[in-house]
């Protein structure tokens, strides 16, 4: 067995333990240094919306020796102020500006030829109305709400709002990362960003599920005993989906990557790049919060539950007891015992269903051999 089937193995039988739940104000802190990080971007940058959302008119320069200061230029001799111009892949230009009337397009593309030393006519003009633009973004919001409305619908119902409300609050996590991170880089915020971000929403679902799956399994019976609280259970799931997750993130990610840094960054394939950092982002995000938050957020409203909190005396009753039996230090949420949940344990008043160890009872005398 390799070494992280062994390490898998041991998550998942209990052998080894690392406290997630527990320490959810230390993955709070991460998290909200991060949003906090991404909202300052978003609210000092705004988004770099394409033309697809603002509006405008986009031109695109074939193959020349034309610098993107002699573009700008030519631009701004048509009468054009604010115009955007970067250079791609391939000795192409691509300029935006705001928008324009089909006589003003027509002449900042012969300005541009003439400066650029090509036909106007092998110069691509794109043009979007204002109009359009905001039905796009407003098709865009549309479809958000939409799919958080069916996905808290759903949670609420398969599971329980409790998961539901973790769930939504890790999907939060995940968008407002995304989005700062466009902000501050500065990519351009096009139709293809918003299938990216729709797409990680769905992972992140899915990884949130896979977690949230185990602690129900876990957590089925975890009322009916007296070793383990509701967090001490979930944080059990949490270890024994780790691996899963991890694995599946990984393998999610490299094909990402090639996308984003070879496809885009090398090849200069521009939709992809727009596409891939939107997944790039959103699937390490949402790794992330279904571990660190989304299990920490439910166990938190969980344990405000009278039953749970009934649960947790009962198990911190228990722990003291064993503490001064055996001179051990007590487990609060006795996380680190391995049992099976889906047997339920006597309570706390009687000792029917405790692992115990050998009876200390007198050995008997061996009977005298007769001749």
């Amino acid at each position: 067995m390799s070494r992280l089937g062994r390490l898998g193995h041991n998550l998942y039988v209990g052998q080894v333990s690392y406290d997630f739940v527990g320490r959810r104000r230390v993955w709070y802190s991460i998290s909200g240094v991060i949003v906090a990080v991404a909202v300052l971007g978003l609210s000092v940058f705004g988004l770099n919306l394409g033309i697809e959302f603002k509006g405008g008119a986009a031109f695109v320069v074939p193959v020349s020796n034309c610098s993107v200061p002699t573009a700008r230029a030519a631009v701004a001799s048509a009468g054009v102020n604010g115009a955007q111009v970067q250079s791609l892949s391939g000795g192409r230009i691509r300029i935006q500006t705001p928008t324009l009337t089909t006589d003003q397009s027509q002449t900042v593309a012969n300005s541009v030829a003439s400066a650029c030393h090509v036909v106007a006519g092998d110069i691509q003009i794109q043009i979007v109305g204002p109009t359009w633009g905001s039905q796009i973004t407003k098709k865009a919001l549309t479809g958000l709400l939409v799919f958080i409305a069916f996905t808290i619908i759903f949670l609420t119902l398969y599971f329980e709002w409790r998961m539901a409300a973790g769930a939504i609050v890790a999907l939060i996590h995940d968008v407002l990362i995304t989005i700062g991170i466009y902000a501050i880089s500065r990519f351009e915020v096009t139709p293809a960003t918003v299938i990216g971000v729709l797409t990680i929403l769905g992972y992140s679902l899915y990884d949130t599920v896979v977690v949230f799956d185990k602690v129900k399994e876990n957590t089925k019976t975890v009322a009916g005993q007296n070793r383990y609280t509701y967090s001490g259970a979930a944080n059990l799931a949490v270890n024994q989906t780790l691996v899963r997750s991890i694995n599946t993130s990984v393998v999610a990610l490299l094909p990402v990557a090639a996308i984003l840094f070879v496809g885009a960054g090398l090849l200069g394939a521009g939709t992809l790049k727009d596409l891939a950092l939107a997944l790039f982002v959103g699937i390490a995000a949402g790794t992330y919060s279904s571990i660190f938050v989304a299990t920490p957020v439910l166990c938190q409203l969980k344990e405000r539950d009278p039953a749970m909190q009934a649960l947790a005396r009962r198990v911190s009753a228990r722990n003291s007891a064993v503490a001064k039996s055996t001179g051990q230090p007590a487990d609060p949420d006795g996380a680190n015992e391995v049992e099976d949940f889906d047997q339920p344990v006597a309570s706390s008043g009687s000792s029917a269903g405790r692992p115990t160890g050998p009876r200390n009872q007198p050995r008997r005398a061996k009977p005298r051999r007769t001749r």
